[in-house]
């Protein structure tokens, strides 16, 4: 045990030190509660790791996890819980974050944890339990229906990925609340603290974050494309009945000609600035992923990469063509290098057209994550849309994005 609380404490203090944890009351609710109670028989060294642990599996995808410790410190500073706050946490995995919540919230306060799953919520609750929790009340449920019973909730926020935010969230959340989600944004996932405002959900904070998405009934459209017959290899886009996944394939498989931006990056720039900026404006805009251990054998131009584990790259696929940007093989995280866009088939214009809106991003400032702006209006209003301003419509709610004045430019 005295390994564990130097373990404990040395993750607590990197994340003081590397400035995630800046409010005292999250980083005493990290100290006070430890994690290796929320996943028992896993060795100390690799449960006090600041990394994300996979903890279920279905047909060996994994569908839920214990997410990392970096991101959960975020998302609770987003959501800024105060003693005596009732707040309702979808996705409960391990009842870690529950637990996390419960400390924030006091003995005045009220959590409640919903999880799609029995097992997971069984299990979470005898967590719960050991660490001194029980007052915290764990629901098999699907979480896309929040849990009207404790409504209005001071705090909800998902530990799950969301698609869109479904109405439920929205009517359950009180009105001086604050509702934290991690929301897909065009290319990938923003983790973004919505307040309530006139007619709307107004966003308060934005960050970069990746988390399994949520299951049950309101479940993400499918976006996932698997290209010809190897099932390691994967788009992601829009619209996929738009998609032929077959000549995708056969165009990875045949020569590619590369082109030079001259736009230095590093990849954290990239994924929180560039790619966000580039997808709210493609609809031709797809994720290329290839995973498993054959992946750094498949034609996946190299741009996010671990070797034998997973390799993926960002870029646009209209009609014949195809184009994805690319870094040196010699340039690893968080190295800066120039940026290039590899293109396949009759991909010349297309490669103009990814690297001018790559250019386009450096000429505004390179505005990322943080620079966003997001309202969530009811997809049965119909608010004026400002000039500059990006509109994705989506099942329930639709988000009108705007980054600040001196980088903003119409679609």
């Amino acid at each position: 045990m005295a390994d564990a609380a130097d373990l404990h404490r040395a993750l607590v203090d990197g994340l003081v030190a590397r400035g995630i944890i800046t409010d005292a009351r999250v980083e005493a609710a990290f100290r006070a509660v430890p994690r290796h109670l929320f996943l028992p028989g896993l060795p100390l060294e690799e449960v006090y790791r600041d990394t994300f642990i996979v903890t279920k599996r279905i047909d060996g995808e994994a569908v839920s996890s214990s997410s990392q410790p970096e991101i959960m410190a975020i998302m609770l500073e987003q959501l800024a819980v105060a003693p005596g706050h009732r707040v309702l946490e979808i996705g409960a995995g391990t009842g870690y974050n529950a637990a996390l919540l419960a400390h924030l919230a006091g003995e005045r306060g009220e959590v409640v944890t919903l999880d799609v799953d029995e097992d997971l919520a069984v299990s979470a609750r005898a967590h719960l339990a050991a660490a001194g929790f029980a007052r915290v009340r764990v629901i098999c449920a699907d979480g896309g229906l929040g849990f009207a019973d404790g409504a209005p909730w001071d705090r909800i926020i998902l530990t799950v990925g969301a698609w869109d935010m479904t109405p439920a969230w929205r009517e359950q959340l009180g009105p001086a609340g604050r509702l934290v989600l991690p929301l897909a944004l065009g290319g990938g996932q923003r983790t973004i603290a919505f307040t309530p405002a006139a007619d709307h959900l107004a966003s308060v904070s934005l960050r970069d974050c990746m988390f399994m998405p949520l299951r049950g009934a309101f479940a993400a459209p499918a976006e996932r494309v698997r290209l010809g017959t190897d099932p390691s290899v994967e788009l992601f886009v829009h619209e996929p009945g738009a998609v032929d996944a077959g000549a995708v394939r056969a165009m990875l498989d045949q020569p590619a000609t590369d082109a030079d931006t001259g736009i230095e990056v590093t990849l954290r720039e990239l994924y929180g600035g560039a790619i966000q900026w580039l997808a709210v404006r493609e609809r031709a805009f797809v994720w290329l992923l290839a995973r498993g251990e054959g992946c750094d054998t498949v034609p996946v131009p190299l741009l996010y990469a671990t070797p034998g584990q997973a390799r993926s790259t960002a870029g646009l696929v209209d009609g014949g063509a195809a184009c994805f940007l690319t870094r040196p093989p010699g340039a690893p995280p968080p190295a800066r290098f120039t940026l290039g866009v590899r293109g396949f088939g009759e991909s010349g214009a297309l490669v103009t057209r990814l690297a001018d809106a790559i250019k386009g991003w450096d000429a505004c400032g390179r505005p990322d994550t943080t620079d966003l702006r997001v309202r969530a209006y009811p997809v049965a209003s119909s608010p004026p849309v400002s000039a500059g301003t990006i509109v994705i419509a989506k099942r329930w709610h639709s988000y009108h994005l705007n980054w600040p004045a001196q980088i903003q430019t119409s679609r």
